[in-house]
């Protein structure tokens, strides 16, 4: 059976798509995105997180450590801690044993017309993990979250065994979207199209960045990009989190993202209108 990494699994979650939710956030992610609010998904490791607020620097942590510098994942650090500030990001999961602790939800699922939700980091960075819990969890409502970078081949799978497709789209301009997500957005792109003639339900997502997308080019690409799908989909659009930054610190990192944080965001939301595309604020 397939084995996977997760950083987290939450209940009752309402964003995530339709009705009452439990999402499940892979570990993992090929983008960099400037404005990420969970970097803990990035690497594909188990990883030390560390909370700095309640701290009293007793160092008992490092009087623990048999690795000064160079963590070994021994997790001495986490049973040491006195206010338990520190805790262990990534859990392998089997994928069936998942799929089964997963389906105990289903009454809640059924009485709010909910499901499961698969997100990340970035589920398609793990297919054979994600494709064997769609498989799992057939005969509940399964949706993923992704950027859609990935290969057109595993894009194409994981989106025929599933009920519903939330893909961000973040950056039309090619040079953008490599300055602030590391990445080329021509996959993405190519991907989106393979998306628009499956069948499969989808949701476009796109976090509102200031200074970076908040333009009218960029919703009048959008526009054209969803132009002809229009009648089977929606936007959603996610202002920037002004706490993007707040667990960077707890995996030993600087928050520096390259924008003005505090610029006031724009509502170039026109091309939208015009163009008749169900759109929303989330």
């Amino acid at each position: 059976m397939a084995e996977g990494l997760i950083f987290s699994i939450e209940e009752f979650t309402i964003y995530d798509g339709p009705g009452i939710r439990t999402s499940v956030f892979f570990k993992g992610c090929p983008l960099r995105c400037a404005w990420c609010h969970n970097p803990e998904g990035w690497k594909a490791r188990p990883q030390i997180v560390k909370s700095p607020n309640g701290c009293t620097h007793c160092k008992d942590c490092e009087k623990v450590c048999p690795s000064p510098g160079n963590c070994i994942l021994c997790r001495a650090c986490v049973a040491a801690c006195p206010n338990n500030l520190i805790r262990m990001s990534g859990t392998w999961r089997d994928a069936h044993e998942l799929a089964q602790e997963l389906r105990e939800f289903t009454p809640f699922f059924n009485s709010s017309k909910g499901g499961l939700t698969f997100s990340g980091g970035e589920v398609l960075a793990q297919p054979e993990f994600l494709l064997e819990l769609l498989k799992e969890t057939r005969g509940i409502h399964r949706a993923i979250e992704t950027s859609g970078y990935a290969k057109q081949e595993v894009f194409e799978k994981a989106i025929h065994d599933c009920d519903l497709v939330m893909m961000d789209l973040k950056v039309m301009d090619d040079e953008l979207h490599k300055k602030y997500t590391g990445v080329s957005n021509e996959r993405i792109l190519s991907n989106f199209q393979v998306l628009k003639n499956s069948g499969t339900p989808f949701v476009v997502r796109i976090p509102l960045i200031p200074g970076i997308n908040d333009t009218e080019s960029h919703f009048t690409g959008i526009a054209e990009a969803v132009g002809d799908a229009a009648d089977r989909t929606r936007v959603e659009i996610l202002p920037y989190n002004t706490m993007a930054g707040s667990k960077y610190a707890m995996l030993g990192m600087e928050y520096h993202p390259g924008f003005d944080t505090e610029k006031k965001l724009r509502s170039p939301f026109a091309p939208l209108k015009e163009a008749g595309i169900d759109w929303k604020i989330l």
